[in-house]
């Protein structure tokens, strides 16, 4: 079976926007056993769009298109689609439903309504991640055209949730797909530790760079559920096993999930006192449901005189090495966590950039320090190459807090691979 990739919308031409969607549906489709031999990209305007599918018709089985969904004049996929299927536009009940709770009390504008039409016949994939769902729509020949949205916050769950399955069914088999989550060690250094696991064909694994950290994609088919399950297991174990500690968890929405349900089985607590991070730790912590029952505090100390007032870090060791030293990283791990009572303290304190840097102390220098009852542990971050931007900075710099913590509740080693 083979599929083609349309880009939809002049943002991509221009460059303002990068087309990553077509890497995420190539990726997806190369793991169901798809073949993607074209790719392009189509402008907002429905007649090149018109004559793009009906070249991709001729050449594919399968057309995806992403893009060109919302609910502006310029959202013209799902018409021009409709034009070439042969099928006309009906509203879709489930959408309007949907749609409408969206809204509430909101006004809901006819531009807005126009999303919940699909060319008849259509099977609707739901979008809870915004306002225009997908779907996929038989043409002549036992073509199938399958129309995505644009964003990708939108399309990848749509694609695991909705078009993996459907997809799957179109060929008979069933999927399984387990997410080995992975933090402490770069893309390429997983790669070249993985090495022949990631060659296999069915089960497959891929490595994917996420938000300062990746995950390890294993995927695999079969005639049943449980035989696809039972065909991944052995990969998924070897994967683990070679990677070690870096691993934090499969099938788990994020490091944060993670640390607050080890906390929260140990009967333990942690508290925060954040100065270049400005409360993001606290944020990601208090983002997860039950996050009440192990957090009670979170300090943002950005001035040394809040740092002195709150933390009571000296003036004396302000003065002498600075706030962005392990010294001051370590009393303030220390200090929240006599001031909240937890079992863990945290401290955060560095130079995110893009000034303030100097010879001795660059931008992106930053000190995590995770404190017991016992002892305190440091990783000391810094910069590694390029300047990725201060939100990366701050990122990282949680995540790491997040990791050590997660490791010194199972007894790890704290060394990781990059800092």
């Amino acid at each position: 079976m083979n599929a083609e990739i349309i880009g939809v919308g002049t943002e991509l031409l221009l460059g303002h926007t990068i087309n990553s969607d077509a890497a995420y549906v190539a990726r997806e489709l190369a793991a169901l056993g798809i073949n993607v031999f074209h790719s392009q990209v189509v402008g907002d305007n429905p007649g090149r769009l018109e004559k793009a599918l009906r070249e991709s018709l001729d050449r594919s089985d399968i057309v995806v298109t992403t893009g060109g969904l919302g609910p502006t004049g310029d959202d013209l996929t799902k018409e021009t689609i409709a034009l070439v299927a042969e099928s006309p536009l009906v509203e879709d009940a489930a959408s309007a439903a949907s749609l409408a709770e969206y809204f509430g009390s909101r006004e809901m504008t006819e531009n807005q309504k126009k999303q919940c039409f699909f060319p008849q016949g259509s099977t609707v994939f739901p979008n809870p991640q915004g306002t225009a769902p997908g779907c996929a729509v038989s043409c002549k020949g036992g073509k199938i055209i399958i129309m995505l949205p644009g964003p990708p916050r939108e399309l990848l769950p749509m694609l695991e949730n909705s078009v993996r399955p459907f997809l799957a069914n179109l060929g008979h088999f069933s999927l399984y797909t387990g997410i080995i989550r992975v933090f402490g060690m770069g893309e390429g250094k997983v790669a070249q530790v993985l090495g022949p696991l990631l060659d296999g064909a069915n089960p497959t694994a891929a490595t994917y760079a996420g938000d300062g950290e990746l995950f390890v994609r294993v995927s695999s088919r079969a005639e049943n559920p449980e035989k696809a399950r039972q065909m991944a297991l052995p990969l998924q174990n070897a994967i683990c096993e070679k990677l070690g500690p870096v691993v934090y968890g499969i099938d788990v929405p994020s490091l944060e999930h993670v640390v607050v349900a080890r906390l929260e089985k140990s009967g333990q607590s942690i508290a925060t006192a954040e100065s270049c991070t400005g409360g993001l730790l606290a944020g990601r912590i208090t983002a997860v449901p039950g996050s009440s029952n192990v957090f009670e505090m979170g300090l943002v100390t950005y001035a040394n005189r809040i740092k002195t007032e709150l933390l009571a870090v000296p003036e004396e060791m302000l003065a002498r090495v600075g706030a962005v030293s392990p010294e001051v990283g370590k009393c303030m791990a220390e200090n929240v966590r006599k001031l909240a009572a937890s079992d863990f303290g945290v401290g955060i304190t560095g130079i995110a950039g893009p000034g303030g840097g100097s010879r001795e102390k660059p931008v992106g220098l930053v000190y995590i320090c995770v404190a017991t009852k016992n002892d305190t542990f440091m990783r000391v971050m810094r910069p590694l190459g390029r300047y990725p931007g201060r939100e990366q900075i701050r990122r990282r710099a949680t995540s790491h807090a997040l990791d050590m913590a997660r490791r010194i509740m199972d007894g790890l080693p704290m060394d990781v691979d990059w800092m």
